[in-house]
């Protein structure tokens, strides 16, 4: 049976980097990282969020049609509404496939930490830059504080979802935690 992978974090935890792992063992998988596709959007530097909600949709047929396929997909997005993550369970359970939730985390100070310090030698993830101002409008260590809780209460309202601990500089080793959790 087909799977989606959602894994789920605060900003800046590796949620992209150990999906791109993932795939690269695992070959066939698809990466569906909406960050990725919200750069294809004309105009996406000027509104972020709309970008976003533009390409979701979009997000979600590629990630069902894969899934009827009988591929495969890993999808690295924060996720903190509970609609919104049953919007994507959905789509798995209606092209058959399993829906598999893995919360990757840190401690809410670390993790606060790592977000100011992602990207800043990868010039490859343009929307980095976009992301740090909008955290910034939104309240910056504050938020990012806030969202780790709402994260955390997320967790809570999800029985089926593992946490990975993620330790910053150890891609390998959150990943063989990934793995050995799926197993």
């Amino acid at each position: 049976m087909a799977q989606l992978l959602h894994l789920n974090g605060p900003p800046g935890i590796g949620k992209s980097t150990v999906a791109r792992r993932y795939a690269a063992a695992h070959p066939g998988v698809l990466v569906c990282d909406v960050d990725v596709l919200r750069t294809l959007i004309g105009g996406w530097q000027d509104d972020f969020g709309a970008a976003g909600a533009l390409i979701r949709p979009a997000a979600l047929a590629m990630i069902g049609a894969y899934l009827e396929g009988g591929h495969d997909v890993v999808f690295p997005q924060l996720l903190m509404d509970p609609a919104e993550v049953t919007r994507f369970e959905a789509c798995a359970h209606a092209a058959g496939a399993a829906f598999v939730e893995r919360f990757l985390m840190d401690d809410a100070t670390t993790s606060v930490a790592r977000f100011h310090r992602r990207g800043a030698d990868d010039r490859d993830d343009p929307w980095h830059d976009r992301v740090r101002l909008i955290v910034a409008e939104q309240g910056g260590d504050t938020a990012l504080a806030g969202w780790h809780a709402d994260l955390v209460r997320l967790l809570a309202e999800r029985p089926a979802a593992r946490v990975i601990h993620s330790a910053e500089g150890d891609v390998e080793g959150t990943f063989r935690r990934l793995i050995a959790s799926l197993e």
